[in-house]
């Protein structure tokens, strides 16, 4: 299983910007749980957003009402739709899944934003 993270890049706050992440290899996307974290430098890498299979969502309260996660299964993609970005949203963004028995977890090689003040 692959995840390649694309779409970052630098912005200024208020501004928008969209991250997606595509998905080949051996994985029923449709029947997956994928996520997006971020890690800002110093901190610890934490989780952002999360879509289930279903096409539930869940976000953390720092990017609640201003992130949204969405998928296309037919193109085996997850993107990450982020408004009003903010200076404190500056970080790598990186996808993940797990997938398989047992379950191995999948790491995209993570994708830049940068928000200017």
């Amino acid at each position: 299983v692959q995840l390649q993270a694309s779409g970052g890049g630098l912005v200024q706050a208020g501004e928008s910007l969209t991250v997606s992440c595509a998905a080949s290899g051996r994985i029923v996307f449709a029947a997956s749980t994928v996520n997006w974290y971020r890690q800002a430098p110093g901190k610890q890498r934490e989780l952002v957003a999360t879509i289930t299979s279903n096409g539930a969502t869940n976000y953390a309260n720092s990017v609640l009402g201003r992130f949204t996660i969405s998928r296309d299964n037919v193109k085996r993609m997850v993107s990450l739709q982020m408004n009003s970005l903010r200076p404190e949203d500056t970080a790598v963004y990186y996808c993940n899944t797990r997938w398989g028995l047992p379950q191995v977890a999948y790491w995209g090689r993570g994708t830049q934003v940068t928000v200017s003040s």
